[in-house]
């Protein structure tokens, strides 16, 4: 059986993240996340993510490095996260219960689903 990808972006502009805050699955409901989601068969990460973002937020992104690490999701899926640059659009939460910009110091006080706390020392050092 092959692993699942998942890929998540980490939008930054003027200093703050663009966090979302899931609707769904219930035991994930009320958390936040860096938006994006399951890489289709044969389809390329980068592609899946900026699919991903136009279908979850209205926004058109560019694909940048991918932050260091990867995320066992299970057994079966592994969550990869990276950079995105805003091309255009404005994001409004069409799968997500809100949306939030958050600074550095805001990251911690956020309610977080378990598997993006990797990269919050990542994305608190992007955010200094």
């Amino acid at each position: 059986m092959s692993t699942r990808i998942v890929v998540a972006g980490a939008l930054i502009c003027d200093g703050a993240l663009l966090v979302a805050q899931r609707a769904r699955p219930p035991e994930l409901a009320g958390l936040w996340e860096l938006p994006g989601g399951k890489v289709a068969d044969g389809e390329a990460e980068a592609d899946a993510l900026v699919r991903e973002l136009r279908e979850e937020l209205g926004i058109e992104v560019a694909v940048g490095p991918r932050l260091p690490g990867d995320v066992a999701l299970g057994e079966a899926m592994t969550l990869r996260a990276y950079r995105v640059s805003l091309l255009g659009g404005a994001a409004s939460p069409h799968e997500h219960r809100a949306l939030r910009w958050v600074r550095r110091d805001e990251l911690s006080g956020l309610t977080w689903v378990p598997a993006d706390t990797a990269w919050l020392p990542q994305l608190a050092a992007l955010l200094s």
